[in-house]
């Protein structure tokens, strides 16, 4: 099978990579998911013990340097990372942030995340809204009411 060059087809291959991975490190994951401050995070994982995870999805060079808005993502993570397929020119990303290389299969930590402890109450509402998001979500699944 050969190298994946749909930009869309990227995206979902990464993002189903990094999912795997963080389930693998004990975190439940959930795609798109709102932020309060109106933005979509690509992907948000939490633990068991409470740590949240948000990880940026770029299927290019491009995309990457036409998007600005993940340094909103910050300030509601404990840990903020990009994630990218094998041809992206990582050169690009700062320094100062987590880079993971991903495939449909897996993603490894090409650069370390800098952890950061978000304040008790917004990690209070976070949580909360992961869980109702999760269980609404849930709910679709088995009745296309909700």
């Amino acid at each position: 099978m050969g190298r994946i060059t749909n930009p869309s087809l990227l995206t979902t291959s990464v993002t189903r990579g990094v999912c795997r991975w963080l389930v693998d490190l004990g975190y439940t994951t959930l795609t798109e998911f709102k932020l309060a401050n109106r933005r979509r995070a690509d992907i948000v994982g939490l633990n068991a013990a409470g740590t949240i995870i948000m990880v940026e999805v770029k299927s290019t060079g491009a995309d990457y340097r036409s998007d600005t808005k993940w340094l909103e993502y910050i300030p509601y993570c404990d840990i903020f990372s990009f994630a990218v397929p094998e041809s992206f020119p990582t050169k690009i990303i700062p320094e100062d942030q987590g880079v993971l290389i991903a495939d449909t299969h897996y993603a490894e930590v090409l650069r370390q995340a800098r952890a950061h402890r978000l304040h008790a109450a917004r990690r209070r509402a976070l949580t909360l809204r992961f869980c109702l998001e999760a269980g609404q979500r849930l709910s679709r699944l088995t009745d296309p009411r909700f």
